[in-house]
This record gives C-alpha cells, structure tokens and sequence, in this order.
C-alpha cells in the first residue's frame, strides 16, 4: 500500500484485532503517533532521529533497520498525564499549574509538553501535560514503575488523570490477562479514584486569600490578635491521675451518680471549654488552643466533676465560622483528656440545632456523641417543655450516657409578687423529670438572675425534695453575683456548680472558679482544687484570650449590669446584642435595645429565655427597635404587621408550648389562619434515612464519609456543604495556629504548620504581587524551601470591575458552564419552552464538544452568552423558570 502512494517515511498503521487473532486496518497516519516511544524503549531505535536521516535520503539498510535484525527487549508502558477529570468524564480541565514536580528514575523517560510550574493551560489546545515512559523486563516490573513514578508526581492547579491511570496499573487483569477496547467499561472500579490531599497547597490559599483580603471568618471588631503566644504550664510526662470517669466507665451511670452524691465537698465543673468562650468571645476559641492546654487539665483537674466542651453553639460555629469539624475537637480532647467526664448541651428535642429533627436523628446524635467519648448529655428545653425534654432524656440514656435534665430559670423565686414561675413551679418539674429517671438534676440559670436568697429558697425546697439526686447549678455573673449565689448553692444542698476559670470569667461567663475554691478552702465545701493550678491555668487563658481580639466582648463591654434583674437578657445573647448595637452605630442606644427586649418578652407572655425561645424575643426586639415600635403599638396592629418568621413560628408551636399557653389575642392576630402545632413539634416528623443520607453525601464529596459527617449534614445540611466545600478549597485551616488563621502571616515570617505527626510545613510568607487586569495579586511564599506562589482574587478592587456573572447552586434555574470552554452554539433564544433534558447549547474545549442540556422543565427567562463566547467553569450560561 505505501508503495502503491509513493510513501517514504516513518507513518503508523493502526489496526483492530478480534479474539481469533484477525487483524482489522483501520487507517494510517502519515506520522508518528504519540505511542511511538514504547517501541523506541523495546526496540532501542530512536525512531524520530530515523525518520529525518530517510528524509536525508538515508536507506532502511543504511539505517540498520532491517526486519530480522529488529530485537525486542522486555516491556514498555506509556502513560498520557493530561489535564482531564476522570470523575467527570474527563472532560478537560483549565487553568494555571500552581506547583508541578515529576516522577523520575531508573526506566521513567518523561516526554514533557506545556507542565512547569507557572504554565497557564487553556482550554484552545490539547491537555497532553507529559508523556511518562516505563520499561522493565516484563509488563508487572515496567507497571510497577510507572506506578511509582506517578505517585511521584505533584501537579496542582488543575486536576489530572493520575489517580485513573493509578487503578490502572493496580488492575490485576489489565498486568496478568488479556485486555480487550471493553477493559474500561468492564472495570468501573477504575473509577473509584482516590482523591489527593493536596493539603499545602490548599493552606497556601488560605494564607493568601487572608493576606490579600482580610480573615476569612465574620469579625466584629476591627482589631488584631496579640502577637504574644500564651506559655503552656509544665506537665508530668506520666498518666494523669484517675478521675470520675474511672468511676463512670467501670460501674455506669447509675454508679456514678450515687459517687457524686456521696462526695464530701463541692465539686465544680469547668466551662472555660465551652460556655465561657461562647460568652466572651462569641464562640471562636479553636480547637488548636484547647489542645494545648488540655493535658495540664488532664494531670492538675483530676477532681473535676466535668469539663464542659461540646455541644449547643459550638457545634454549629466549628462548622461555619472556625472551619473545623466538631467531632474531630471531641475526638482530640479526648483522647488527650481520658480521666475527666466530658459533658454536652443537648436542647432536648433540637439536638444541637435550632430546629425541630425526627426522632431517631436525636437518638442516633447521641449515639454517635458516646461513641466519639461524650459522657454527660445536660438535656433542656427552651421552654422547659416536657415532651421535648424527656425525648433528649431517652436519647442520651439509651445512648448509654449521663442524663442530666436541666431546669431553666427565669423570674424570682425569693420574689412573693413573681407568681408565674414559683417555687411550686420548678419542684413541680423537677418531680416530673426525678419520675422519668434522670441521673442528675440540674438548674440552668442562663441570664444569671439566681440571687443568694433566691438560691437558698431553691436549692434548699429541692435538696429536701429529692435527697439522693445529685444537684448540679449552672448561673452567669452578669450582675456579679454568680460567686455569692453559688456559694448560697452549695450551702443549700448542691452537690456541683459551675465556674471558669479566673481570666475567662465573670460579666456574662461564669462565676470564677479561683473565687470559688478560695472561698471553699478548708470548710467542708472544700473542692480540692489547688489555688495554685488555677493561676497557672488562668494565666494561659489570659494570654490566650488575647488571640480572640477581635471577639473579645470588652471591646465595646466594660463591665457586667444589674440590669439583668429587669431585662432577663442570657449570658452569651447579652455580649451579642451588645455587639450588634455596637456594630450598627446604636452603642448608644443599647439601653433601648434591652428595654424593648423586656418588652418584647411581655408581648411573647413572659417566657423562659434560652436558645432558641431567647433569640425569638431578640429578633422582637430588634424588629420593635428597627420600626420605633412600643408594646402598645405592636399589640394594637399584630395583625397588619410582618413579623420575624422566628416570631411567626414560635406561635405556631414549632418549638413547643410554653408555661402558661401562649398569649392571647396577640397570637391570633399574627397568625391569623396560619396553622398551629399542638404537642410536641417533631413527634409527627418522619424517621431521617441515614443510608439515603450517607449515599448523598458520598456522590457528592467521595467516599471519604465517616458517621460523623453524616450527622452534621442530618444537623446542618446547607452548613455542612459549605464547610465540605470550603475545606475543599483550603483544606485544614484548623492546623494553623489562630493568629495565622485569623490574620494570615507578615511578609517575611517564617512559621511551621504541622499537618499531622511526623508531617511539618516550614512557610515563609515572600511577597504580595501586584492587582492583574484579572483582579488577582500573586501570593509568594517559600514552602519547604521551594518557591510556591497562588493567585489570589482581591475583593476590593474586584468590585470596581466587570466579570460574567456565576451560576448559584442554590438556584435549580441558573445553568452553569460544566468546563472552561468556547460556546459553540446556542440552541434555545429567550421564551423558548425546554424540557428537562432538552439540548441548550453546545461548549468546545481541547478539541472536545460537550452538549449543556436543561436541568429542569420551564421557560427559557436570560441568555447570558453567545456563540464564540469563552467562559469559566460554572460561568452563567443561561436562566430557566419553572
């Protein structure tokens, strides 16, 4: 055939052969094909130098390329790295390569097209980045090889066929028997890729973005963590001595609750972990810095009831402003604190969220809570609810945890005028909660209005009421009375009370635990605490503290108020309204702000006040606030005005009934013929399906899904996604220390970041590049002793420029571009009527066409592109309306 066409020159024939071994010709190119190197590697010619000495007039013979004398010695494998995403039918990926390192060695020759590190690849040209060569004695050796080659390699910026071509080589039919053009569709295994870390690269990222724009997490004051680092005290290298959870893990809860009881001496509990940070630093103490300290607790607070570390805001709060996983800080303490009781909020029916879940959403929580070393679940209701209680109750206990049901205070009981919430009130709900066998009984005093008479009165009528129940007092000291009602407590019968320790308490924290054990010493409340153990741990809190500047409630809040008495404001929502007013120029108006919420409070029928039935009377209030409205004048036209949804649902009943019923006629006038909840709100809910759940959340993250992240997308699915999402893009930001992560670092300063043990980053931070007609400054830094740079976006100046709107994945209608590309042509016009399925519009990119098809069924409303337009991954291509 070649002669017949008078061809000379090297060109190559493809065929197809059957299983019978016929050869069926496909066609010839008139060429090299790119697999020309495995034949170079088992024949040892250099088929390229060849081809142009036969253009030279050089004969085959000349050349020595005669048939029989054409050895072939062992095997060969070429492996294609190009810029295509197999999870995505490799379709071909764009963009600037970030870092690009080779895989090399004995038998690796790499034939290298556009990978260096700074190579912009476009979606005009093909994706081939390097050919990777392999030759060995056989197919297995030469596999090997190439395996270890490409497990070498680091390309970021862009994704890659490497983890494919892994599988691969890993195949044991593609190395020991025959593979046939059905070998991919036969394996879809070769497709269960595993993904790369890529974890420094993604922290760089984060380091720029923060260096360029600002910290990456919501702050409301404009100031800088302290650069000072706070000093760790010195800790024995033995086994911390035995605690209470000895105790609760040997005999059971049962057990253990009668060990409390039986204690001689007040014990404490500490909330420097919890509580206290989430009313003083809105919640934003990282896992990082309790780490540190943790093991000092460990050897130097054996004696401790419990340490309060999880559960109510915290959990929601890792997940969407400090970008770390709840269950990893529960795991990590523990391990690093094994001799003393963990305990937790759970808001009863609401889990740890703020609506209402099924059932067995609550029971499997707690489950999985236990399992990762929660001992005591303090179970509550915002309205002191039963049914809502007594669910938490049965979920904790069945579980296998401490049920400690808690009792909310509001009101006065020291005050005879104060009839609502009385002293028959609360023994009367103690006695339920006693019959439905909980192991503790616990009073919740979130605003803090417990008074020392108050407390006798309390503690003392239920101490006689239920002698062999542990009594557990939780207050804060925003009017600065916390240490003086505690101690009435603990004289009264209660057998632990709450404290921080000395620099995290006080105002809308906790009583100080220094305060506490100072004044117990040598009496028979004695809590066997050493004074000396809390300076050194108060003195690390104190420097710590510092880091969370921006958090820190003193900025605008100098001291506690009595005013509380009045206005009935919790703890941690007292240093947040503070901070909004502060925020919104209304410093000065705070006052207001607090009245209307006492008002607000009346309107709602005087109810009792913790997350969520707190946040119901805040949002209120600020609505009173926000439209110059009086008590009066809400009353009078509730049925014309637009309420929060949150007030609109609280009457409803979404979160329960509240003590007394809710207030009449205000409720009727808002809802109108809205329709109502009677009983408990998610006893109607249908059971959460976990498999289904988990299934979901596999397609869309990996397999890389563990039981705990199923629970927090069955808690917070849309905050999960974004977490997913955000660590995908940063990765784990909760390995740098907090300064970093809040400021990101100086020019010039070096720092180490250790990923996990055994794996440090040592950084330093080069240089900030100048703004690009992208609105983007390159980020330098040095990594490891490599120079590395990112392209960061600059928000600032990006708002002064013109770019292709992005399509929202929150919108089902807005159709986004699937790869970087060039529209080739658009199918539909604006009017059209599309079905679900239906062709769009057609994108080409690296020689390949992709069909963009509808979604959904609707009304084409927007074209946002045109034929020859070059988008983006995810660029707006057009607007559906169903």
């Amino acid at each position: 055939m070649f002669f017949r066409v008078g061809y000379e020159n090297a060109g190559t024939v493809e065929f197809l052969v059957d299983k019978h071994g016929k050869h069926y010709f496909i066609e010839v190119n008139s060429r090299l094909q790119v697999e020309h190197t495995v034949t170079e590697e088992i024949t040892d010619v250099d088929l390229v130098h060849a081809q142009l000495r036969v253009c030279e007039g050089r004969s085959l013979p000349e050349l020595g390329l005669e048939q029989d004398k054409i050895q072939i010695n062992g095997c060969a494998i070429q492996c294609r790295v190009t810029t295509e995403d197999p999870s995505r039918g490799f379709q071909p990926d764009t963009g600037r390569i970030e870092v690009f390192r080779s895989g090399e060695g004995m038998g690796i020759r790499l034939d290298s097209a556009s990978a260096f590190q700074g190579a912009i690849i476009s979606p005009h040209y093909d994706s081939l980045l390097v050919k990777v060569i392999a030759s060995g004695k056989d197919l297995p050796t030469a596999a090997t090889k190439m395996h270890r080659a490409l497990t070498e390699f680091r390309v970021r910026g862009v994704k890659t066929n490497i983890p494919f071509l892994q599988n691969v080589l890993s195949n044991s039919q593609f190395l020991y028997a025959t593979v046939d053009t059905q070998f991919i569709d036969g394996n879809q295994e070769l497709f269960n890729l595993k993904p790369t870390q890529n974890r420094a690269q993604k922290l760089l990222h984060y380091l720029g973005h923060t260096m360029v724009n600002g910290p990456m997490t919501p702050i409301p004051v404009k100031a800088k963590s302290s650069p000072v680092d706070p000093v760790v005290p010195s800790v024995s290298l033995g086994e911390p001595p035995m605690g209470f959870r000895e105790v609760l893990l040997r005999e059971g809860p049962e057990v253990f609750a009668r060990a409390i009881r039986q204690h001689q001496g007040l014990l404490l509990m500490d909330t420097t972990f919890r509580d206290a940070h989430q009313s003083l630093l809105a919640t934003r103490v990282r896992t990082h810095d309790l780490k540190k300290i943790a093991p000092f607790v460990s050897h130097n607070f054996n004696n401790l009831f419990s340490l309060e570390n999880w559960g109510g805001a915290t959990f929601d709060v890792a997940l969407r402003f400090r970008w770390e996983c709840p269950w990893k800080r529960l795991q990590e303490l523990r391990a690093l604190i094994p001799n003393v009781p963990f305990q937790m909020l759970l808001r009863g029916a609401n889990a740890v969220g703020y609506t209402n879940y099924p059932d067995n959403a609550v029971f499997k929580f707690c489950e999985v809570a236990k399992e990762n070393g929660m001992d005591i679940f303090r179970v509550f209701d915002s309205l002191n609810y039963i049914p809502n209680m007594l669910l938490g109750m049965e979920a904790a206990g069945a579980a296998g945890g401490v049920v400690e049901a808690a009792i909310s205070y509001t009101g006065d009981v020291s005050d005879p005028m104060r009839q609502k919430y009385s002293l028959e009130y609360y023994l009367k709900l103690a006695n339920e909660l006693v019959k439905a066998g909980t192991h503790i009984l616990a009073i919740k005093d979130m605003a803090g209005l417990l008074k020392p008479e108050a407390s006798r009165l309390l503690i003392g009528a239920l101490r006689d009421r239920f002698p062999d129940v542990p009594i557990h007092v939780h207050t804060h000291d925003t009017a600065g009375a916390g240490v003086a009602a505690m101690l009435a407590c603990a004289q009264a019968g209660a057998d632990i009370v709450d404290v921080a320790v000395d620099s995290m308490a006080g105002m809308t924290s906790q009583p100080s635990m220094g305060a506490i054990v100072a004044c117990t010493r040598g009496t028979k409340l004695d809590t066997g605490v050493s004074l000396d153990r809390v300076f050194d741990y108060s003195e690390y809190w104190e420097v710590a503290r510092g880091l969370y500047a921006p958090f820190d409630c003193t900025a605008t809040m100098k001291s506690g108020n009595a005013d509380v008495y009045e206005n009935e404001i919790p703890g941690g929502q007292y240093t947040n309204l503070h901070f909004q007013a502060h925020s919104m120029g209304l410093g000065n108006k705070f006052k207001e702000v607090k009245k209307a919420y006492a008002e607000a409070n009346k309107l709602l029928g005087d109810l009792i006040k913790v997350t969520p039935s707190s946040k119901i009377v805040g949002d209120l209030a600020q609505f009173m606030v926000q439209n110059s409205l009086s008590r009066a004048e809400v009353e009078e036209r509730a049925d014309e005005l637009s309420f929060p949804l949150s007030v609109v649902e609280f009457l409803q009943g979404h979160i329960g009934i509240p003590h007394g019923g809710f207030p009449e006629p205000f409720r009727s006038k808002v809802l109108k013929a809205l329709p109502r909840i009677e009983g408990r709100p998610g006893a109607s809910l249908p059971p959460m399906d976990f498999e289904a759940l988990e299934s979901d959340l596999r397609m869309a993250h990996g397999n890389e899904i563990t039981p705990e992240d199923v629970m927090s997308a069955a808690m917070y699915p849309k905050v999960f996604q974004e977490f997913k999402e955000f660590t995908s893009n940063f990765g784990p930001v909760d390995c740098l220390n907090t300064r970093l992560f809040l400021d990101g670092p100086k020019i010039a300063e070096e720092f180490q970041v250790e990923l996990e043990r055994g794996k440090t980053l040592h950084i330093k931070a080069l240089a900030l590049g100048d703004l690009n007609k992208s609105g983007q400054r390159e980020v330098f830094f040095e990594l490891n002793g490599q120079l590395r740079s990112v392209l960061v976006k600059d928000t600032a100046a990006m708002k002064e420029m013109h770019f292709h709107p992005k399509a929202l994945k929150d919108v089902r209608g807005q159709v986004g571009a699937p790869m970087p590309g060039k529209v080739v042509e658009v199918k539909v016009k604006p009017g059209q009527k599309v079905e679900k399925g239906q062709p769009l519009c057609v994108l080409s990119a690296m020689k390949m066409e992709t069909v963009v098809n509808s979604p959904i069924s609707g009304i084409i409303s927007k074209v946002h592109v045109n034929a020859d337009s070059s988008l983006e991954g995810n660029d707006l291509i057009l607007e559906i309306t169903e």
